[in-house]
């Protein structure tokens, strides 16, 4: 086990430097000025070489990648001031730090998730759970048919239909805002409540389908059916056996979801105003803010290693059978 963690951290590491180098390369190697985007339209060529100066675009491009590389690590001097590791540099439009602009959106992206985590694992697992249970019954058929109806529902056309029942014509609910966690528990779930119920929607629709359709075909298993054989409760061979092994497939797909969600819901927080890692990249795209787009994108591929090992690692807790070497 542990000889698998330390080669999966030294291939990890190996290819945040891959993905860091290639979008280092890529954005900075387009024929444009960026300390003319930082300096604005009516910008002297006195303030254009100071603040070109000031970014480091003066540098040959090979010391400009040494210099961001090695600012992930042990952090870099800008002329703003000293940027801590991880520094990701420092945005053109706004002169912040990239990595203090992430932090600033995590928590709200981090909010997101969690929440809508918790209800589509918990409805959808269940739904799809009873549905294999009862198969061939009307309550399969009604789990199976509304799994089918929300899964072609997007959240862009869910979202603006639950705002404008609960918000604006019966006033049940408030606009969606972020509100800390720390600060008040209750206004925290409050304010995302209804995000978390349109994002669960659509992904609960998915997780029923997959938890059905795994649980059937583990319920086909030998080993499942020599459990029944040997006269153990249909329930005790259901959840002990059956269900167990039905959730590697789970388990990819969450792994999967969850690196998506954590890089940034940008649709979600488009659809009710939320300003989190999403929206971020989106707005730094469209501002040709390219520190800021790098680090998002190097945010998110930390977050799909990371969970690309933990997804692993559950693999041989949840099935034996599974050899990590």
């Amino acid at each position: 086990m542990l000889q698998f963690l330390i080669r999966r951290l030294i291939g990890a590491v190996v290819i945040m430097f891959l993905i860091g180098a290639f979008t280092f390369f890529l954005f900075y190697t387009v024929p444009q000025d960026f300390a003319a985007l930082s300096c604005g339209k009516n910008c002297s060529p006195e303030n254009l070489a100071v603040i070109r100066e000031n970014l480091g675009l003066d540098k040959p491009i090979t010391t400009q990648f040494w210099e961001f590389m090695t600012g992930i690590v042990a952090g870099r001097d800008f002329a703003t001031g000293h940027c801590a590791a991880p520094c990701l540099g420092q945005s053109f439009s706004t002169g912040e730090f990239v990595w203090d602009s992430i932090l600033d959106r995590f928590p709200l992206t981090l909010s997101l998730t969690v929440g809508g985590l918790v209800i589509f694992l918990i409805v959808g697992l269940g739904a799809g759970l009873l549905a294999a249970w009862k198969r061939g019954t009307v309550a399969d058929r009604a789990v199976s048919g509304a799994s089918i109806v929300l899964s072609s529902f997007q959240i862009y056309f869910l979202g603006p239909i639950v705002l404008g029942i609960v918000v604006y014509q019966t006033g049940w609910l408030d606009n969606p805002k972020y509100h800390p966690f720390t600060e008040n528990p209750l206004t925290w779930a409050a304010g995302m409540l209804i995000p978390w119920v349109v994002m669960a929607t659509i992904f609960t629709a998915q997780y029923t389908r997959m938890s059905r359709s795994t649980m059937i075909e583990q319920l086909q298993e030998e080993h499942v059916r020599t459990a029944r054989a040997k006269g153990m409760k249909q329930s005790y061979v259901f959840f002990r056996y059956a269900w167990r092994g039905s959730l590697i497939p789970i388990v990819t797909i969450l792994g999967i979801d969850l690196s998506a969600l954590l890089s940034g819901a940008v649709v979600t927080e488009f659809t009710f105003d939320l300003a989190g890692i999403g929206r971020l990249a989106v707005d730094s795209s469209l501002t040709k803010d390219l520190p800021v787009t790098m680090g998002v994108m190097l945010f998110g591929a930390f977050f799909i290693l990371l969970l690309n090992i933990l997804v692993d690692l559950v693999y041989a807790y949840i099935d034996p059978r599974v050899r990590l070497s």
